[in-house]
């Protein structure tokens, strides 16, 4: 057995308290950044279904796309309306006059 002594030494020793933790922190963090940074990879050399992927080509929205399709859109004759606060109910909200909804001062 190691003497009471000793131990009372290696608790004080700052380097084996606070260093070898740090040491152990770092290169175990390290190791495990390796490994998660390695499933990075791994995942873009996994094949898709050829199936799949033509049906994700196809679907393919594009910018362009979508500028010929409000290409021809007015947006000179909108009306804001307000979204629902959290407490209020939306069905009630959509289409009512804002004023309305304001407390009454007196």
């Amino acid at each position: 057995m190691i003497a009471p002594a000793v131990l009372r030494a290696l608790r004080k020793n700052k380097t084996l308290r606070y260093g070898v933790p740090m040491l152990l922190l770092v290169v175990g963090g390290s190791f495990g950044l390796r490994e998660f940074s390695q499933i990075r990879y791994d995942a873009v050399t996994i094949k898709i279904d050829p199936e799949l992927e033509k049906k994700l080509k196809v679907n393919k929205i594009t910018l362009e796309s979508e500028y010929e399709k409000i290409k021809d859109s007015s947006f000179e004759n909108w009306k804001n309306i307000r979204g629902p606060r959290p407490w209020e109910d939306p069905q009630l909200l959509q289409g009512r006059n804002p004023e309305t909804l304001k407390p009454k001062t007196t």
